[in-house]
């Protein structure tokens, strides 16, 4: 049994009309044509799917004839080259060589290419649903290989004539030089990586792409008929298998190639969803550390509001002492020489013992804090530990800014010429019998009120800590 396969464009009639294969004539009038068989033809087209020649006139019909399918066709898909060309003839002062679309789709040269399938003879052939199968299989897989460049239109299954076949219709286009799609059969098969027969020739008639092409379609259509248990007369072809095999090779790396991408993608994915992870983790525990700096801060301003206190105590005992009134009889010329220099060395010596003791006290938090920041366990970016140290050192500032302040003020206080001459002259009129035993006991009651308070203050901080 002998397959068949032809293509063409053109015949005695000029190019072919696709109305022979959907029958929008008058088959009354057509010998050849069995008209009850006719009703059992099955027809395809891009746009309204597989139908029945018995169904006509369905509601969901975009269009309603081969005719119509192809005019739709061209006019989508050619239309800008159309209009780009016509923009480009009238600048060339040739718009008599303007087209439509379907001048295009009339054109021997850019018709559609009309293909026809038959396995057999009228005497002998295979079952219409085999040929079916076959030439169905057959253009999917043209379709799945080439169809960026090659586009199925439509097809005819016709049982009423002597012989079972199929008619199917395609064309073949690519962009042209100024980006717009166009058909060009020549030249779509070359960008689909069709060679020449004899590359080493000129392109023509005998030696061009579109044999190759019909030796590789010619190899494929083969293959599907023994798939189905068909053993027909073969012919040689144009190197037809050597590019089924080159082209095989290439998808077979493409898929490859895109396993090998897949999986590099996930892999990244994954990657960026555990990065994600350990943000938030990050995040998490920057808020705790914000939380507990916010604790250090008001423990730090507890503390401040401390020292005031304290300071404020101290100027409560040195009014105190104001009150006390110093009656004497004889002063000797010592306490006269040395009372001015005892308080101003008195107030000194005080107030540099209670700067230095606050100050201590409350940086060593800080530190304390500092260091808690800065361990290793700490798992916060570099940023996050940088802005919690900025911080505590801004915190250091005010500190030492409001100890040095208000020691600066109480020690002013006590040293105005005013306050200093009642303070000494209170001291001059010590009334005790021996005014260097009553400043003796009074230092040392000063002395024990003073390491009572810092006593208080560190059981506080003790307790605070």
């Amino acid at each position: 049994m002998k397959l068949t396969r032809h293509n063409g464009r053109t015949g005695k009639n000029g190019v072919y009309n696709p109305k022979h294969n959907d029958r929008q004539f008058d088959i009354d009038n057509s010998d050849h044509i069995d008209l009850e068989r006719a009703k059992r033809n099955v027809y395809w087209d891009c746009y309204n799917g597989i139908r029945s020649a018995s169904v006509t006139g369905r509601e969901d019909e975009i269009v309603d004839s081969f005719e119509e399918v192809e005019q739709l066709f061209y006019k989508i898909h050619y239309q800008d080259y159309v209009e780009g060309q016509n923009a480009r003839n009238w600048k060339n002062h040739h718009p008599e060589r303007n087209r439509t679309t379907d001048d295009i789709r009339t054109h021997k040269k850019t018709c559609p290419e009309e293909t026809i399938y038959q396995i057999g003879t009228k005497d002998d052939y295979v079952d219409p649903d085999v040929l079916l199968t076959i030439v169905t299989e057959f253009i999917t897989e043209l379709s799945d290989r080439f169809g960026e460049h090659f586009h199925l239109l439509n097809w005819s299954l016709h049982l009423d004539e002597s012989t079972p076949h199929i008619h199917e219709r395609h064309v073949f286009d690519c962009k042209n030089a100024y980006g717009e799609i166009f058909p060009q059969q020549e030249k779509a098969l070359e960008t689909l990586g069709f060679d020449l027969p004899n590359p080493e020739k000129k392109a023509g008639r005998f030696n061009n792409r579109k044999m190759v092409f019909d030796a590789t379609c010619r190899i494929l259509l083969f293959d599907i008929c023994k798939k189905h248990g068909l053993e027909l007369e073969e012919e040689p072809s144009y190197g037809g298998r050597e590019y089924l095999e080159k082209q095989d090779y290439i998808r077979m790396k493409q898929k490859k190639d895109i396993a090998s991408l897949e999986e590099s993608i996930q892999s990244q994915i994954e990657v960026v969803n555990q990065k994600k992870y350990e943000i938030f983790e990050q995040e998490v525990q920057y808020k705790e550390n914000s939380i507990k700096i916010i604790d250090q801060e008001k423990k730090l301003k507890a503390q401040s509001a401390e020292f005031f206190d304290n300071a404020e105590r101290i100027l409560q005992q040195d009014e105190t002492l104001k009150q006390l009134e110093f009656k004497i009889e004889d002063v000797e010329k010592l306490i006269d020489d040395v009372t001015d220099e005892v308080y101003e060395k008195a107030v000194e010596r005080i107030a540099d013992e209670i700067e230095i003791a606050t100050r201590k006290e409350d940086i060593k938090l800080v530190e304390d804090s500092k260091k808690w920041v800065l361990s290793p366990e700490r798992k916060a970016s570099k940023r996050e530990k940088q802005y919690a140290l900025d911080r505590l050192d801004g915190v250091v500032k005010k500190i030492e800014y409001a100890i040095t302040k208000t020691i600066s003020k109480m020690k002013n206080r006590l040293l105005k010429p005013e306050n200093k001459n009642i303070m000494v002259q209170e001291i001059k009129k010590e009334v005790k019998p021996s005014i260097l035993k009553k400043l003796s006991e009074k230092k040392a009651s000063i002395t024990r009120n003073g390491e009572t308070g810092k006593l208080n203050k560190e059981s506080s901080l003790d307790n605070e800590r």
